[in-house]
């Protein structure tokens, strides 16, 4: 191991795995401190029994809602961070998401960056995270994106049949980007199989695009890359000016330790990085690291979403139903009688009968629920997710507490173009289903009802501006207030747009990558 590092990066998720790819070719020595361990690779990976109704992977630590009632977020502390669990939609914001936007519930502020300065790392991380797809269909296009590298994941036919249900409502339903090693010409040899098992697991056969598989296990045997797992940080200490970090400190099992470098960066989750920045509070910076604007840990967003679970007349023809989305209503209802956002639709992974117990289990103990009955809906079932921007609120944000609780003070906002959206998929199914429920995540104690659902969206707690009295971080992901701490996860985003934020964080940490290129002389 390297007696000093040029680089620290805390976690080892979608944006520090791939910062430490990014610049692991330029011979800088790396140290990433991981607080997770590695995910062992065995056979209940993929047991519904395991992940869903066990939580064997899930993080067993309490947060606080406003109310200080205790919950268990979704959230995994591993190597790779969530994007091991994640349902691998990697899409792209939007151009209107970088800009001031007007919503039914307030104002989206603007990005100090645009979508073009972001497109060419879009188009790198599209290929790095083999993202399958097809361009021209989606509305919210604007046309300049080059053609994805891999072509569209096939519709199972009962998919391919409510996509012809979708379009006869005048919809145009397109393939949702999904990063998946996947060959679908040559199945035998594909890595990916289309299995049952796809969102909210690990993937056993590692054909999902994730940090852990594509960022970081190509980085273990490079002589500059120290991966150090099981380190917790817990704070981070500055020079007597308060201008540079000196020492990141890390709890193990064998107690604490210090560790030092000329870059630090922070890529812990958006809650987490709050965390520590205010942690880490000292003379120079008294209401926390990095915050004389005030600004550390608000502005907390996670998505509002709502499941639409259907029943169909018959059994569904379908075990990997995760290829479509909708963005008819992104920016307005083109019908008209509704000018705003409402947001974007898409479909949610397979459910077996012990994944819908495990969704309930928390209101509805699994014993009182016959696997023959929950089999016979998951043969019949089709979820959709309906996601629509969660708008920046101060309010809304991560507090440490004085006996170190991790707080999350939130009040959903902006909800009716998400309500009017909820009503027009009902609407829009009549005549493909005969039953459906909408499940709204509207309060924290309905956070483990799906793979998605809770806090694995998380946004905004450090987000990057112009102005140092109201961002934290410059717009290179630079903290204003000291001249060697980043930020590459996605505490960053101003905003939360209304789609899957990891294509972004990949993205994004690409960009910062390339300007520590820069600075480092590499």
């Amino acid at each position: 191991m390297a007696d000093s590092f040029d680089i620290i990066i805390i976690g080892s998720g979608a944006g520090g795995g791939t910062l430490a790819q990014r610049l692991a070719a330029t011979g800088k020595k790396i140290l990433i401190l991981e607080r997770g361990e590695h995910l062992p690779r065995e056979a209940e990976n993929w047991d519904p029994k395991t992940v869903f109704i066990d939580k064997k992977y899930n993080t067993k630590e309490h947060w606080y809602d406003k109310a200080g009632k205790p919950f268990i977020p979704n959230t995994h502390y591993w190597v790779g961070g969530n994007t091991t669990f994640y349902g691998a939609a990697l899409m792209r914001l939007r151009e209107g998401d970088f800009q001031e936007t007007q919503h039914a519930g307030g104002v989206s502020p603007a990005w100090p960056i645009t979508l073009e300065e972001m497109d060419p790392y879009y188009t790198e991380a599209e290929h790095l995270w083999r993202v399958h797809g097809t361009r021209g269909v989606d509305p919210t296009e604007t046309g300049k994106e080059p053609p994805y590298a891999f072509p569209a994941i096939k519709d199972d036919p009962g998919i391919a049949r409510l996509r012809s249900h979708l379009q006869g409502q005048g919809w145009n339903p397109f393939s949702l980007p999904l990063g998946v090693d996947l060959d679908q010409a040559r199945p035998v040899i594909s890595s990916c199989i289309r299995c049952k098992t796809c969102g909210g697991y690990p993937c056993l056969v590692k054909a999902k695009s994730d940090a852990r598989t594509l960022a970081i296990e190509p980085l273990l045997h490079m002589p500059n890359v120290t991966l150090l797992t099981g380190r917790k940080v817990i704070r981070l200490e500055t020079d007597g000016s308060g201008k540079t970090v000196k020492e990141v400190v890390c709890e193990t099992p064998q107690g604490e330790e210090r560790w030092s470098a000329d870059i630090v960066v922070l890529a812990a989750g958006a809650v987490n990085t709050a965390v520590i920045l205010q942690a880490s509070a000292n003379g120079a910076h008294p209401n926390g690291l990095a915050n004389g604007s005030d600004q550390v840990g608000r502005n907390y967003a996670f998505h509002t979403l709502t499941a639409m679970v259907s029943l169909t007349l018959g059994p569904l023809d379908t075990t990997f139903p995760k290829t479509l989305a909708v963005n008819d209503f992104y920016y307005k209802d083109p019908r008209g009688g509704f000018d705003l956002p409402m947001g974007h639709i898409q479909m949610l992974e397979y459910m077996s009968g012990q994944t819908l117990e495990g969704q309930v289990s928390d209101y509805l103990p699994p014993a009182l629920v016959p696997d023959v009955i929950m089999n016979a809906m998951a043969h019949r079932m089709l979820s959709f997710l309906v996601i629509s921007e969660d708008l920046p609120m101060p309010e809304n944000r991560v507090r440490l507490g004085a006996d170190g609780r991790i707080n999350l003070d939130y009040t959903h906002n902006n909800l009716e173009g998400h309500q009017r959206l909820v009503k027009t998929l009902d609407a829009a199914l009549d005549g493909f289903v005969d039953h459906r429920h909408p499940i709204s995540q509207h309060r924290f104690d309905l956070g483990s009802l799906l793979p998605l659902y809770g806090t694995a969206h998380q946004v905004g707690t450090t987000r990057f501006g112009h102005d140092p009295q109201n961002s934290v971080l410059d717009d290179n992901c630079k903290a204003h207030e000291l001249d060697n701490l980043y930020v590459v996860d996605s505490s960053f985003f101003v905003s939360s747009a209304a789609v899957n934020p990891t294509l972004t964080i990949v993205a994004n940490a690409m960009r910062v990558g390339d300007h520590l290129k820069e600075r480092l002389g590499a």
